[in-house]
């Protein structure tokens, strides 16, 4: 009996004690609980200029005191923003995969948030609403505030300018407009950006300065198209002007253009790329084709002779000017006559950097009533068959630097070997240089290299 009345108090007591300490610790676990802050990732999809949107989203996060990281890899946040791309099918099915995939995270309970922005989102966004409902809420390309709101954010307009940069940290992109006012028949970029809204000099000159504070010494403008720039809120082309504003600050090594549409376009940018130092002699011009036939059915607004022309009269003022374009092959009507003259255009043009894609059948677009009448693979075929010819051409142009001493930005160090770029390369789009060296060079730095060898689209060489 007494045995039995001693372990009842013990059972008692342990009870008691058990309940002191839920009463006790309680209120502690779920406060801790409740102040783990949440952490950002944001993944972006596509061009350049959605990288630039992400990073200034994550500076009005982080600004907001909101832990915010860009793709990374460690996996200890807990809310995802994906910006994603809606330009081609290729793009737009990346975007979607990404999203599914991080969708499963959120139902493995990996990840508690999932959100979803940028020009897959402007474009279909009830469509995605209804196919991917497990999404939490999904922004236009022109919603940053909405997403701040979402973490009880508020947007900061003093901080226009400041960001989170994802590129190293001697080279940035700068976005000097947003949307686009051409009719180009195979493009939805104004479906998802809108018309063309230029910024201010003022404002460009101010972030361009911060750059270099933070130690930047390339900046690469970016726009949908940047000869329009200016003749929204100065009521004619300023890109020279801005050009000049932005040579003038102090540390901005090198200045580099990126889209420049070729119809109309104002030769003084040339004259301001060849009076200032720091801007690059390179000049990103997508011309898309060079048949008449098919340059009026994408509505370039331009001929073959007066690209000829064109392009003639930049390489009288610059003549080592390096340039840069892009090419599409495959739209509805292309035939192999067209894709003769696009090649023979090459080899008498000799650009220095070409891209290509094949046409994408988008709806909403001019083109889309168009009859999409070359097949996948043989859009394939055509871009690879005038990518060789371009190849010959840059190993060509890459072979006349063979002797030549360059200036050169030390980039990465890969494999043991650094890698940097001259002023003809834009990073990721264009060559490369292998530099050798028994030195330990710094990221960032200039270094001259003498050329040694040529390959097709890169170059090697050794520091002197």
């Amino acid at each position: 009996m007494l045995s039995f009345q001693l372990q009842n108090k013990g059972f008692i007591f342990f009870q008691f004690f058990y309940v002191f300490l839920l009463l006790t610790l309680y209120p502690i676990i779920m406060k801790t609980k409740t102040l783990k802050k949440d952490k950002v990732n944001i993944i972006t999809l596509g061009c350049s200029k959605n990288m630039v949107d992400s990073e200034v989203l994550s500076g009005q996060l982080l600004a907001n005191d909101i832990d915010t990281v860009h793709e990374s890899g460690k996996k200890d946040h807990n809310i995802v923003i994906i910006n994603t791309c809606g330009f081609i099918e290729k793009a737009k099915e990346e975007s979607i995969n990404t999203i599914l995939d991080h969708v499963e995270l959120k139902k493995k309970g990996k990840i508690d948030k999932v959100y979803v922005t940028g020009c897959l989102s402007e474009r279909y966004k009830s469509n995605l609403e209804t196919e991917i409902p497990e999404v939490d809420a999904y922004f236009g390309t022109m919603e940053l505030p909405l997403i701040l709101k979402q973490f009880e954010a508020d947007y900061k307009g003093e901080l226009i300018g400041e960001r989170l940069l994802s590129t190293p940290q001697h080279y940035a992109y700068m976005k000097i407009s947003e949307g686009c006012n051409r009719i180009c028949s195979f493009c939805a970029i104004p479906l998802m950006r809108g018309n063309h809204v230029s910024r201010s000099i003022e404002s460009l000159v101010s972030e361009a300065e911060t750059l270099v504070k933070r130690g930047v010494k390339e900046t690469m403008l970016i726009a949908q198209e940047l000869t329009y720039y200016g003749l929204d809120i100065y009521k004619k082309r300023e890109l020279p002007k801005l050009l000049h504003a932005l040579a003038d600050v102090k540390g901005m090594e090198w200045i580099r253009l990126h889209y420049a549409y070729p119809s109309k376009f104002p030769l003084e940018i040339i004259d301001a790329i060849k009076e200032r130092e720091n801007i690059c002699n390179y000049l990103d011009m997508p011309l898309q084709h060079a048949s008449n036939n098919m340059l009026k059915a994408m509505k370039r607004q331009i001929t073959r002779e007066e690209m000829e022309d064109l392009i003639g009269e930049i390489r009288h003022r610059i003549p080592d000017i390096c340039l840069r374009t892009t090419l599409i092959a495959g739209f509805p009507g292309e035939t192999r006559d067209d894709v003769e003259e696009l090649k023979l255009f090459l080899q008498k043009m000799r650009f220095d950097r070409v891209g290509i894609f094949t046409y994408s059948h988008e709806e909403q677009t001019s083109a889309h009533d168009l009859v999409d009448d070359v097949s996948p693979e043989e859009k394939e075929a055509r871009a690879q068959e005038i990518m060789e010819v371009q190849q010959e051409i840059s190993l060509e142009k890459n072979q006349e630097k063979i002797g030549k001493t360059l200036k050169v930005m030390v980039d990465k160090k890969e494999a043991g070997r650094y890698l940097g770029r001259t002023e003809f390369d834009s990073v990721e789009v264009d060559n490369e240089v292998i530099i050798n060296t028994d030195k330990k060079l710094k990221i960032g730095e200039f270094v001259q290299v003498k050329i040694e060898k040529a390959f097709d689209y890169d170059l090697e060489g050794t520091v002197i």
